[in-house]
């Protein structure tokens, strides 16, 4: 579904990522780990051609998307959900919803089933949601788009523990639904539950890669890579 490959990319003259490589099967679920700074959103930013890159390659569905604009990239089958959210916030829960859908299997109806919350919310704008809710917002969004594969950019960072439940749940709904998902967070316990496989990030590199199993029996890569 996706492949990257040698990617290199840099803000200005500061070279911020020097050689990172994954790829994610269709269906499956990885992770982006790493401490902060050392490079995941600028990956992230990289595939969906918001920052060029330097060197590498980016592969969806077998065709290179390598520095494409970004709405050639949505069209090609990426949504991202991205830190902060960055929902619209004079826009209505149903304008934010329909502002950039597509068609297919995901419908409004079928992301207010997953997202119940956001039906009572309908009538509320964009700036009048809590955190939880432009988060839940901000999944249903870019799954109008009817991606092909979810990017998730810190999935439940700065989020009550309760929200934190109910987005992990929605997201255990995509996974048995079948969604491809890339996913950042910090939460490394609730991903290794959730996740396939899993990435590690260090000063822009990819420094290992493994399944559950793997990452459960190399403490050492979480001391060494994740700890803070």
């Amino acid at each position: 579904m996706l492949t990257v490959e040698g990617l290199q990319a840099a803000y200005g003259q500061s070279q911020v990522l020097h050689d990172i490589g994954f790829h994610v099967a269709e269906g499956e679920v990885v992770t982006l780990l790493g401490r902060n700074g050392m490079g995941k959103t600028t990956t992230v930013s990289t595939i969906f051609g918001l920052l060029p890159a330097r060197a590498g390659r980016v592969t969806i569905a077998g065709t290179d998307m390598t520095n494409a604009a970004p709405h050639r990239i949505a069209r090609a089958g990426l949504g991202l959900v991205p830190e902060g959210r960055q929902v619209f916030p004079t826009l209505d829960v149903r304008e934010n919803l329909i502002a950039m859908a597509r068609p297919g299997q995901w419908t409004l109806d079928r992301v207010l089933a997953l997202f119940p919350r956001l039906g009572e919310r309908m009538s509320h704008k964009g700036n009048q949601l809590s955190g939880g809710e432009q988060q839940m917002l901000a999944i249903g969004r870019a799954l109008m788009t009817n991606p092909r594969l979810v990017v998730l950019d810190e999935a439940t960072e700065g989020l009550a523990p309760l929200i934190r439940d109910e987005i992990w749940a929605c997201l255990t709904q995509l996974k048995a639904a079948g969604e491809s998902i890339l996913i950042i967070d910090k939460n490394v316990d609730a991903l290794t539950r959730f996740a396939d496989r899993h990435v590690v990030i260090e000063k822009g590199r990819t420094v290992w890669s493994g399944d559950n199993d793997a990452l459960r029996g190399t403490p050492e890569i979480k001391e060494r890579f994740l700890h803070v």
